[in-house]
């Protein structure tokens, strides 16, 4: 039965937000696990563009569609704030980092953050990418099942490691693996049902790897200090703004647990993603194979990567279909409204840019692979401002969505000029929401060198 969230004020024009708690305790949290585009379109269908229900112990409303996403990640009336939505579900693991700040202090925070970002550095990162990506694939091996997802985020964990740290010198390959459950264990403690550490707990286990991390990062930050090189860790300890602010010990430690998840999660689903697609699509994946081998080169430049045109296609394609971040997370801290509907303060958000991905208002035959929506004659992701929102909008847009694109496209590269891969045609991931989605089963891929 339909319940409203709160009254409007007296006389004002605006409707009052309708929805259902769900289950006792759990709310919605398992349907969203299950699966979050069902459970979105029933609430699309029941409620509209805004409702509320309850997760993760707390009331919450639901945006969906392009119009009520853009409302609010704009922000217009500045009612919405990152660092209290976020806060809720991953500030015990992930405090500090951009995307959990917000006004004078994010501003100042982002003004330096952006000298790690200018072209001029990513130019030099995509250098340092190609022998990574080469040495890390040369541990792939063929066979008819190989599961690509975690070889992937290996891959990517190596990448990440090596590019933003400039390498762990004297950390074993099982202390990496550690390292790698860690941010896993953080992640996944988004959705903890029980938020208490309590053995056994998701809640507990991401405490526990924010620990690591934490422990991790700070053994090796005074050499950072010491000597500046490329490596984004060394260039957060250095870099300053154009008023001389810089970032203290704690907040390089904090920025760097948090890129790191950053680039090395949501680059890993994508890339899974790719793969899936170009395994079950062979003629777009040889489509992308003759560009890069236009190229003549398996270390790409910058500007090389600016001419794999096709696998630019895919990836976009495969970022609508599998949203590496499904929502992202608000709470307004005073009254407002989104769609004429009224919020009062402290209402968490919850804006959802995977379903509108998915909307056949905006995107015809929205289940369909079909890379070309976004080749210059068709551009379906201009049909509205928010249709297509990976990297969110507004003041917190990925700063990293640079950065992001050419990693991605540097590993496709080289995948696409060392092996080739099928997947049967009738195969569907089987994706696990409990964090950032990922194929439970691994993602089987029939592997042959080339």
């Amino acid at each position: 039965m339909a319940r409203i969230l709160a009254e409007p004020p007296a006389r004002s024009p605006l409707k009052a937000v309708s929805g259902d708690g769900g289950l006792p305790v759990v709310g919605h949290t398992l349907e969203y696990i299950r699966d979050p585009l069902t459970l979105f379109r029933s609430r699309w269908d029941k409620y509209g563009d805004v409702s509320w229900l309850t997760m993760a112990g707390q009331r919450w409303i639901t945006v969906l569609g392009p119009d009520a996403c853009q409302e609010v990640l704009q922000n217009k009336d500045k009612a919405f704030v990152n660092s209290d939505g976020w806060s809720l579900l991953i500030g015990p693991f992930f405090h500090g980092g951009l995307m959990l700040l917000d006004s004078d202090e994010h501003l100042r925070h982002r003004r330096i953050m952006q000298q790690a970002f200018t072209r001029e550095r990513l130019v030099r990162s995509v250098d340092s990418l190609n022998p990574v990506v080469a040495s890390g694939l040369d541990g792939w091996h063929a066979g008819d099942a190989v599961q690509v997802y975690p070889a992937l985020k290996a891959l990517t964990l190596g990448v990440a490691t090596s590019v933003f740290m400039g390498g762990a010198e004297d950390s074993s390959d099982a202390e990496i693996d550690v390292v790698n459950a860690s941010f896993v264990a953080c992640v996944q403690a988004a959705t903890s049902i029980v938020r208490y550490r309590l053995p056994g707990t998701r809640w507990k286990r991401g405490l526990d790897g924010r620990k690591v991390l934490d422990d991790f990062f700070r053994r090796y930050l005074p050499a950072r200090r010491a000597r500046e090189t490329d490596d984004l860790f060394s260039v957060l300890c250095h870099i300053e703004s154009d008023t001389g602010q810089r970032f203290s010990d704690d907040e390089v430690v904090d920025h760097m647990i948090f890129l790191l998840m950053a680039a090395h999660d949501t680059s890993t689903i994508t890339l899974s993603t790719m793969m899936q697609y170009l395994g079950q699509h062979p003629q777009w994946r040889e489509k992308c194979r003759a560009e890069s081998l236009a190229l003549g080169t398996s270390s790409a430049t910058l500007d090389q990567l600016d001419e794999l045109v096709s696998v630019d296609l895919v990836m976009k394609e495969c970022l609508r279909l599998v949203s590496p971040t499904p929502v992202v997370a608000r709470r307004a801290v005073k009254d407002t409204e989104v769609q004429g509907k009224f919020v009062p303060a402290g209402t968490y958000a919850s804006v959802a840019p995977h379903f509108t991905h998915h909307m056949a208002q905006y995107w015809p035959d929205p289940e369909k692979f079909d890379p070309d929506r976004f080749c210059a004659d068709r551009r379906e992701d201009k049909v509205h401002r928010y249709a297509w929102e990976p990297f969110g909008g507004g003041v917190h847009k990925c700063i990293g969505m640079f950065f992001a694109g050419a990693e991605i496209k540097t590993i496709m590269h080289h995948l696409l000029l060392r092996f080739d891969w099928e997947v049967d045609p009738r195969y569907v991931a089987p994706l696990n929401f409990t964090s950032l989605p990922f194929p439970e089963d691994g993602q089987p891929v029939k592997l042959r060198l080339r």
